[in-house]
């Protein structure tokens, strides 16, 4: 409001000043000039009567001549303060409708209704800078978790988009530049609760920019970047950026996980699933002939990731000058039949459509399909709204470069381990991975599973460490225990025990508790918070590691001191 105010008042000064002086005018001449009562006796009016007077005849509310009757003079005068005082206040009326259109003066208003919604604020948050396809992905996905944000975007038309968007949380918004450090402060970048700044624009340059300023206004505030191209991601590299996010390359190590282990695939994709977004389901892509149509950037990291795998796929590029593949490419445009055929279309396994075009992708789909109806298909969805088409051309695995952003997100902000459990998990072969699958599809049946994670502290699980204190131990089947029926186990799998820098897979439900362990475990979705409160109710764990039910408050374990003969 700092700001609004000045504003207002700069741009109202010469209609205030001619309301002021009109009514001011009107006002003294009532006085001066002199009336007569019923019995001729001469009068005046004082001011306060005489501004009653005007402040009533000039909103044209007309109470009448008052106290008494008005001579021709007052009346010649009335009438001039009446049209004098109309048209000022038509003046008034002008002046604040051409303030309230004027964009400098809603831009200040709107900073100032943002810095109240981000000063209101009273959890972390985080500043999501660009709200385009991968920003109102991700907004959607970290509001779905519950976790606070705040987002910037140079469009005002996305910033409209935002607030009619129903997220479940409000998000405040701003029309401005993330680049610019100032906004990042308007933003909250200097507030103790900012947790994080995540920054999605579709260019890297942008993304490089809100990361330098990040670390040199706030070094110790994460910083979680989207790049495209290996140049930025080295650069951001270079001065300690959080996590680095390259769509691209993520999927095509995903997709190489998925043609070593399918099984594997699908854990990842549980783990890491979108709670708005249909559960995905086992994909098997073969490990023979494949035919990659594009050799941008896309293609270039699943061109690498392939050949680690073993699979060396034939390259079809329209403009072999621009993206400079390897020997053997074959030239042309992939949308057109013979050239699929020149690269072999009818005897291959699989096709990739990476082009950056999603038009381009859906044809060369359509027209491999029609010589080649088994083939196994990827494609790269460039465009969000286009879902639809890609669900209707029946591919069998999408890229969409906002969902992959969006999960490696939330796997590094909700559950810090995961991202080591999965780093971990590489060495598992397929029975492995199949056996975890078949574990997570029974506690979790056909819902997305929930993912978190539990330390053993004084802050997270007290009733642990009472336990510890008091017997010695605790072990994990106690956490696993439903403290509804202590004989049945919460829908719960645990993956993974770090123990300083020991980390354990599938830890085993005897295993013994030790004060700093961490714990990720996955399963139905209010496992969680079961398990939370076991954690912190010291009564409650005791039942579970016991079977006894002690006695609540103060009074209570009085009598049961008193009744065991603790007490004189």
């Amino acid at each position: 409001m700092t700001h609004v105010i000045p504003l207002l008042f700069r741009r109202l000064r010469a209609p205030l000043v001619v309301l002021i002086t009109t009514y001011a005018v009107a006002t003294l001449g009532l006085v001066l000039i002199p009336g007569e009562k019923p019995g001729g006796e001469p009068w005046r009016m004082d001011f306060f009567h005489a501004f009653y007077f005007i402040t009533y005849t000039s909103t044209t509310i007309g109470f009448g001549e008052l106290p008494y009757a008005f001579n021709a003079i007052q009346r010649l005068w009335t009438l001039f303060a009446i049209y004098a005082t109309v048209l000022a206040w038509f003046y008034m009326a002008m002046a604040l409708v051409a303030l309230l259109l004027d964009p400098a003066f809603r831009q200040a208003v709107n900073v100032a209704r943002f810095h109240r919604s981000v000063r209101r604020i009273a959890e972390p948050f985080y500043i999501v800078c660009g709200y385009g396809e991968n920003g109102a992905l991700l907004t959607r996905a970290l509001t779905d978790q519950g976790l606070r944000t705040v987002v910037l975007d140079k469009d005002q038309e996305r910033i409209d988009a935002l607030k009619v968007e129903g997220l479940p949380l409000e998000v405040p918004g701003l029309c401005t530049d993330a680049t610019e450090p100032d906004a990042l402060v308007q933003a909250g970048l200097e507030n103790w609760r900012c947790a994080g700044v995540i920054a999605v624009s579709p260019w890297d340059e942008d993304n490089l920019s809100i990361a330098v300023a990040t670390k040199l206004l706030a070094p110790s505030t994460p910083v979680i970047c989207r790049v495209l191209h290996q140049e930025t991601e080295a650069n951001l590299a270079s001065f300690g950026t959080d996590l680095i996010i390259n769509p691209f390359r993520t999927f095509a190590d995903r997709f190489a996980t998925a043609v070593r282990s399918p099984s594997m695939y699908l854990i990842y994709a549980w783990l890491t699933g979108l709670e708005h977004q249909p559960r995905e389901e086992r994909v098997t892509p073969p490990r023979g002939t494949w035919i990659l149509c594009g050799y941008g950037r896309f293609g270039k990291a699943m061109r690498h990731r392939l050949s680690q795998e073993g699979v060396k796929p034939v390259i079809v590029e329209a403009d072999p000058e621009k993206t400079q593949p390897p020997v053997g490419t074959v030239e042309g445009r992939a949308t057109e039949a013979e050239t699929l055929r020149e690269a072999g279309v009818e005897g291959a396994d699989g096709l990739i459509a990476g082009t950056d075009n999603d038009a381009n992708n859906l044809s060369i789909l359509m027209t491999a399909r029609a010589i080649n109806p088994d083939l196994f298909t990827v494609a790269r969805q460039c465009r969000s709204h286009n879902k639809s088409l890609y669900r209707a051309a029946d591919v069998d695995l999408v890229l969409d470069a906002g969902t992959v952003t969006s999960r490696e997100v939330l796997a590094r902000i909700n559950t810090e381990l995961l991202p080591e459990l999965l780093e971990l998990t590489l060495d598992q072969d397929e029975t492995w991975a199949g056996a975890l699958a078949a574990r997570i599809r029974a506690v979790a049946g056909d819902t997305l599973p929930t993912t978190w994670s539990l330390q053993i502290d004084n802050q997270r699980a007290p009733a642990v460490l009472d336990a510890i204190a008091e017997v010695g131990f605790a072990h994990l089947v106690h956490l696993l225990s439903d403290p509804r029926d202590r004989s049945q186990w919460l829908p719960a799998v645990p993956l993974l025990l770090k123990r300083g820098s020991e980390l354990s897979l599938l830890p085993d439900p005897d295993t013994t508790l030790e004060t700093g362990d961490r714990l990720l475990f996955c399963g139905r979705k209010g496992a969680d918070r079961v398990m939370a409160w076991t954690a912190e109710d010291y009564n409650l764990y005791a039942y579970i590691r016991t079977g006894e039910e002690r006695p609540q408050g103060l009074l209570w374990d009085w009598l049961a001191s008193y009744c065991k003969g603790d007490s004189p």
